[in-house]
């Protein structure tokens, strides 16, 4: 199977001029002063429920028959567990080079190749990558100390569109993702956005750095609640919503946990 390995520094250096032109489209949005710190707080204990099998799970989607698990370790695996007890179910292996986002939809896993700043169409049984395309607003993320251009983070399939969080454009896109077109954006709640969730026409957003979840008004990004995890809960990466709970991953920990 291919990887994305030297290859991948051509691609991202050419995918990260085409995201920089697209950004350049998109206006830069943010909140008042005091806005996130006035939301109604929807509380939510943190229960740890396993490890994750490997050893960096930073992202999650739901299936009814088990959790979709995205590890970042290069190039990238895809664990599919059961909730019950993180048990294996399915491993496959992966082209994405350092993923943040996994989604599923038109019987195929979406997976945010974040170094290369691609979303890849990739076959569940085999991993094999069947179609790929440039994420639009990718580049050098404003926390940590980058050194490279980054891409998208949490994915989620709704209604035949892939939501996508950037971080580095600080929005959220809507994605026709058969194309890669960016229908069009919101503003993310921070610098550091993560995992998505749809719930009942609402998203949810992880923003890694506040340690908080989002609940967003998708037409506009109008931010409506929060859940605040505390500072000695495992951070927040990935995230789904399965049967009414919500799972988020730790890629620092391992950890796999349910908000009950």
């Amino acid at each position: 199977m291919r990887v994305l390995t030297e290859v991948s520094r051509d691609i991202s250096r050419r995918s990260f001029l085409a995201g920089a032109s697209s950004l350049t489209l998109l206006p830069r949005l943010a909140f008042p002063a005091g806005v996130k710190e006035n939301l109604p707080l929807v509380a939510r204990r943190v229960d740890k429920a396993f490890h994750a099998p490997g050893k960096a799970p930073n992202d999650l989607q739901d299936a009814p028959d088990g959790l979709w698990i995205l590890d970042q370790v290069d190039p990238n695996k895809v664990f599919k567990v059961r909730y019950a007890d993180g048990s294996v179910i399915q491993e496959i292996q992966t082209e994405s080079i350092h993923g943040s986002g996994i989604t599923f939809g038109n019987g195929a896993l979406w997976i945010a190749s974040t170094w290369s700043l691609k979303t890849l169409k990739v076959a569940p049984k085999t991993g094999k990558t069947l179609a790929s395309f440039d994420e639009p607003g990718a580049g050098f993320p404003k926390f940590g100390k980058p050194t490279r251009p980054s891409g998208a983070h949490g994915l989620k399939w709704v209604d035949g569109k892939i939501w996508m969080a950037m971080p580095p454009a600080e929005t959220i896109h809507l994605i026709e993702p058969e194309t890669g077109k960016l229908l069009r954006s919101i503003p993310g709640p921070g610098i550091r956005t993560h995992g998505l969730a749809w719930d009942n026409g609402y998203l949810w957003c992880i923003e890694t750095l506040d340690r908080a979840i989002y609940k967003l008004d998708p037409k506009d990004g109008t931010l409506l609640a929060k859940i605040q995890l505390s500072k000695d809960d495992p951070e927040p990466h990935g995230l789904a919503l399965h049967e009414g709970v919500f799972w988020y991953s730790d890629a620092s920990s391992g950890w796999i946990c349910r908000l009950v």
